[in-house]
Formats: C-alpha cells, sequence, structure tokens
C-alpha cells in the first residue's frame, strides 16, 4: 500500500450535513479560517459562509452546509447589525486597527449632544465608495491586494441604506455606537466619515457583529462549543444547527397539497391558491417538510428554483 493510499484510507469520508451554523466568530481569525474550522468539525461534505467578517471583526458568521448553501444569497443579501467602537485621532490604512497610521489630527471634545448629531445625519439612503481594503474585484483582483501592492483605482459608489444608528458610550477619544444597515455597507468606511464629521479622523478599533438578516446574537455558539460538542459525538453538535429554511422566513409561506408537491419537485410550476402574486416564496409539503425556494413566474404559477433535499441530518 503506497503512502497516500494509506492517507486516503486514514480519511472519514465526508458527511452530507444539511443546516445553517450561527457561529461566534472569534477575533484574529479570517471568514474562511472559521468556516474551515467549522467544517472540520462537523467533517462536512459542503459548507460556505455568507459575507465576510473582517479579521479584527467578532461575532456573528452564519455558515451553510450542504443543502442549506442554496439559501445563503438571502442572507448574503440580508440587513446586518453591528456593535462598533471608534478611536478618533488617527487614520490608518485599512480603516482599522490591523493599519498603519496615515494621518493625525487633533480631537474636539466629545459630548453625548455632538456625537448623537453626527450619527443622526448619517440616518437613510446614501452613496458610499467601497474602501481599496476590501473583498471587491477589479480587474480579476481583489481591492486588498492592489492595495498591498500600493495601487489605488477608481470604485463606483454604492447606495446604501443606514437604517438605525445610535450612541452607545463615550471613553476618551473613543465612542461606541450600534448600526443596523443594509448589505454592501463598510462600517470601516462609515466611522471614517462619522469621524470626519465630528472634525477628526479615526478608525475602527472594534467590531461585532449581533445580527443578520432574522438572527441575533442570542442563538451564536462559538469554536470552543463545537470542539465540546465534537468530544460527545456528531450527534450533539448536528443539534447546533438551525434549519435552512429559517434564515428565509422573510419570504412567504407556501403549503402544497399532496399533487401541486409532486410535481413541483420534478421542476415543474403549479397553481397555489393562497400564493402571492409575485416575488420568492418558501414551498412546503402537505407533512410540513420544507421542499426550497420558488418564484411566481409570469403565470402566477409557483416555479420552483431551489429545491432542497430532506436533510439526513435533523438540526435542533
Amino acid at each position: 500500500m503506497t503512502g497516500n493510499q494509506a492517507e486516503f484510507r486514514g480519511r472519514r469520508a465526508r458527511r452530507d450535513v444539511d443546516g445553517v451554523l450561527l457561529l461566534d466568530k472569534p477575533a484574529g481569525m479570517t471568514s474562511n479560517q472559521a468556516l474551515q474550522a467549522a467544517k472540520r468539525l462537523f467533517n462536512a461534505r459542503k459548507a460556505g459562509h455568507t459575507g465576510s467578517l473582517d479579521p479584527l471583526a467578532t461575532g456573528l458568521l452564519p455558515l451553510c452546509f450542504g443543502e442549506a448553501t442554496k439559501a445563503s444569497s438571502f442572507l448574503l443579501d440580508a440587513d446586518k447589525g453591528y456593535a462598533v467602537r471608534v478611536r478618533l485621532g488617527a487614520a490608518t490604512t485599512t480603516a482599522d486597527a490591523d493599519g498603519e497610521v496615515t494621518e493625525t489630527a487633533p480631537v474636539p471634545p466629545l459630548t453625548r449632544a455632538r456625537v448623537e448629531a453626527a450619527l443622526t445625519d448619517f440616518r437613510g439612503r446614501q452613496s458610499q465608495t467601497p474602501p481599496m481594503y476590501s473583498a471587491l474585484k477589479q480587474g480579476g483582483k481583489r481591492l486588498y491586494e492592489l492595495a498591498r501592492e500600493g495601487k489605488e483605482v477608481e470604485r463606483a459608489p454604492r447606495e446604501i441604506e443606514i437604517h438605525e444608528i445610535a450612541l452607545l458610550a463615550i471613553e476618551g477619544d473613543e465612542f461606541e455606537y450600534r448600526v443596523r444597515c443594509s448589505k454592501g455597507t463598510y462600517v470601516r468606511t462609515l466611522s471614517e466619515d462619522i469621524a470626519r464629521a465630528l472634525g477628526t479622523v479615526g478608525h475602527v478599533a472594534a467590531l461585532r457583529r449581533y445580527k443578520v438578516g432574522p438572527f441575533d446574537a442570542a442563538a451564536m455558539v462559538t469554536l470552543a462549543d463545537l470542539e465540546r460538542a465534537a468530544v460527545a459525538g456528531m450527534q450533539e453538535l448536528d443539534a447546533l444547527l438551525t434549519p435552512a429554511d429559517r434564515a428565509l422566513v422573510h419570504l412567504p409561506e407556501v403549503g402544497l397539497d399532496t399533487e401541486s408537491a409532486y410535481y413541483v419537485r420534478r421542476g415543474q410550476a403549479v397553481r397555489a391558491p393562497r400564493a402571492p402574486r409575485s416575488g420568492w416564496v418558501r414551498l412546503y409539503a402537505p407533512d410540513g417538510g420544507f421542499l426550497g425556494i420558488g418564484a411566481i413566474d409570469a403565470d402566477g404559477k409557483v416555479a420552483p428554483k431551489r429545491l432542497m433535499r430532506q436533510s439526513r441530518v435533523q438540526p435542533g
């Protein structure tokens, strides 16, 4: 037996695991590193994350396993919530504490009224230019790769929306705020802009994500939690997963009768009496089993778009 054959036989076969894991990403780890660590513990065949968190950031990182990856785009598009600590007086290359200082400026006296007034001005729809240190691609390269080469390129502004923003605390030359925002919002850029509105410069000193779409921090688990569960066995791990359809609670629910469910499972559009007139929907069989995601077509029928096989693992 060759070394490669022995190694192959020594590996466990990857499992078909379906569900969403609400991971509390630790600081100092990339989102992909966190994903790979969780995937190894679950010994899962397929998994992906739903929007990166910077290495400095902590908090909610939904990981989609197996069939749940078909719902990942909806979490990517969902609103996000963050708690942010901003350090004033110094700007950095990356707009956070991991970067090198590029500019310093005096910090004016901070009062609650002054900071709250500055934050209020950022509520609502607005344009935001993505930072160079971001994962967006231009010319086949990530912007952060170009930035590390000392290059700066033109970036098109994006429309974002700040739904809620509120001051949490002020301490010395730092303040903390909470923000709920649309997809595509760069909190580092937002924090730089708030610092300028206060008459100085600044950067993100700490960032924690507490909400992604319907999920919040209360249901998060840490990598340490996963490691403890793994010692107890795969059933303990699998109990930490959330069913995929809970990521889609913002979509209307459409229950199908036995005949309609039969045809939908075979890729055919059907009529459903209580379906909405347009948009995406969640599809359920008569027994309550989640079939997947559908869309209302031009004829008013429910057309299957992302069907999900019945999970071999029953999430908790």
